[in-house]
């Protein structure tokens, strides 16, 4: 009995797996693009920070500049009204008496205002 051999050139490939076209990029591709993504929002971000953090130190400035502007302003508005309540004492009572034991002036812990302006 003679033994079969295969045919000469061999057998023809027995096709096993399925033969799906690749769809979309290769990994590698997104990967390049989700670094670039990144690298540009880290980018922006370390800007944005930056642009705060000298709003910030503008702004602190700022006050520190105009707190000498605003306590004068404040301080002229306590000479007004003090001046006024003494005026308006005097036109009540005909004279000025002295209704503290120093003449020491104390910053007062409240602000009288009136509900309507006079003038």
């Amino acid at each position: 009995m003679p033994q079969d051999m295969p045919p000469v050139g061999g057998y023809t490939s027995v096709q096993y797996k399925r033969n799906v076209p690749a769809r979309g990029f290769k990994p590698v591709y997104y990967l390049v693009g989700m670094h670039m993504i990144m690298a540009y929002g880290f980018y922006k971000y370390f800007h944005g920070v930056r642009e705060q953090r000298e709003l910030a130190r503008e702004k602190i400035w700022s006050r520190l500049y105009l707190t000498p502007l605003l306590q004068a302003e404040e301080d002229r508005d306590q000479v007004r009204r003090h001046l006024a309540d003494k005026a308006r004492e005097k036109e009540l009572l005909g004279t000025e008496q002295k209704i503290y034991n120093s003449d020491r002036f104390i910053r007062p812990t409240y602000v009288y205002t009136p509900s309507k302006v006079t003038q």
